[in-house]
């Protein structure tokens, strides 16, 4: 999964003032690294307002809608964090985790993100990682792990 996120898509110091803007920054990195076309962002505020992307452990996935494939380049993630915080619907929100997948690929992506946030140690080093290798190496797979 790391290999979905470029250095240049994680910023460690970003600050919303709400999940809105939070997803507009996260949507934004990843049209900066040219994995989605600029309408991409509308969708993911689109998805949020069907289905909550609030992971669990101060973690979102924001993503956009089926509809929105069309806008997507390449596979890549996102990775903002908010030190902060950010009220995502009565959630505090510490990392957004922006996700731009062609086809369903999102499936795996999803299911690879939810390993490490169902260990709460793993989504604390995430969450706490103040520099960019960390934030790197923690999206690693696992030895042993074919993902």
């Amino acid at each position: 999964m790391a290999d979905l996120l470029s250095r240049d898509a994680v910023q460690l110091a970003a600050s919303a003032s709400s999940a809105e803007e939070a997803i507009r920054i996260t949507g934004g990195v990843l049209v900066d690294a040219g994995a989605v076309d600029p309408t991409y962002v509308d969708a993911m505020l689109a998805r949020e307002q069907s289905v909550s992307t609030y992971m669990g452990e101060g973690f979102a996935i924001p993503h956009g809608t089926v509809e929105s494939k069309d806008t997507v380049r390449r596979d890549a993630l996102s990775f903002v964090r908010f030190p902060d915080g950010v009220d995502w619907n009565g959630h505090d929100v510490r990392v957004a985790i922006g996700i731009a997948a062609i086809g369903d690929n999102h499936v795996g992506i999803l299911s690879q993100l939810a390993m490490i946030l169902v260990d709460p140690d793993q989504a604390r080093q995430l969450r706490e990682a103040s520099d960019v290798e960390s934030v790197l190496r923690l999206l690693q797979p696992s030895e042993g792990d074919d993902s």
